[in-house]
């Protein structure tokens, strides 16, 4: 539930900056906490991050949707036409992503671009599985897959959440430079928010199968640690970098 409000914040925040000055002509606006996000004369890119910013917010109100039981059980004609339109919006921002941060240059340099793609990869994989299990009808896989390609969507929100924890934590930008949004802390956070995700997912699937008590009770303490941090991440992106900007 934690993740859920975050999230639903999080969508606020990308319609009323991003969708509310795109109707307005007002794209320079888009730059207020975006790297390259408006570049005057780059009209495909424009139009590229400007579908990047719709997809976003597609996802990030769809995704935690799509794996609440209760729609599944109530709703499965939404769940279905709601996972369609993920599963595309996942292609799509990922195809953007991709070229905004090899063509717009992402923030972070090469590091960054680097990390940005190798999630777009782990994106495209887990939705071409998600799809297959679906389609084969073996939906305990299929819901696994499902978690694995949320995780990968979520990996932006996840980034920018842990970046204000660790900015509550320090009350400085310890371990990276603001300016040219480098250093080792960020390299380590990129490897936490893309791939170690997946990671313990496969771990956590695997103990989950094999019936392991402890491994149970060392991930569910682990997830209470995480949602705590999630928890003061949120807080701290929504006063500090979200409602300023609105």
């Amino acid at each position: 539930m934690v993740v859920v409000i975050g999230q639903l914040i999080f969508a606020y925040y990308i319609i009323r900056l991003y969708g509310a000055s795109g109707l307005q002509g007002n794209l320079e606006q888009w730059n207020a906490q975006t790297t390259h996000g408006y570049v005057p004369h780059d009209l495909a890119g424009n139009v590229i991050f400007g579908a990047h910013i719709l997809f976003a917010a597609i996802i990030t109100i769809g995704g935690p949707i799509q794996l609440l039981p209760k729609i599944r059980a109530i709703a499965p004609r939404f769940h279905r036409i709601n996972g369609r339109v993920y599963i595309v919006s996942a292609f799509l921002i990922g195809i953007a992503g991709l070229y905004l941060a090899w063509i717009r240059e992402a923030a972070g340099g090469l590091t960054g671009s680097i990390f940005i793609s190798i999630n777009g990869l782990i994106i495209f994989i887990c939705a071409v599985y998600t799809i297959r299990f679906a389609v084969q009808r073996k939906l305990a896989t299929h819901q696994q897959w499902a978690i694995r390609l949320f995780l990968a969507m979520s990996g932006v929100w996840f980034f920018r959440v842990f970046l204000m924890l660790w900015l509550v934590i320090h009350q400085a930008p310890v371990g990276f430079d603001p300016e040219t949004f480098t250093g080792p802390f960020l390299n380590f956070l990129y490897i936490f928010v893309y791939i170690l995700p997946q990671v313990f997912a496969q771990i956590y699937f695997k103990a989950k199968s094999a019936n392991l008590p402890r491994f149970h009770f060392a991930a569910s303490f682990s997830l209470i640690v995480l949602t705590m941090g999630i928890l003061v991440g949120i807080f701290a992106a929504t006063i500090g970098m979200w409602l300023p900007v609105l």
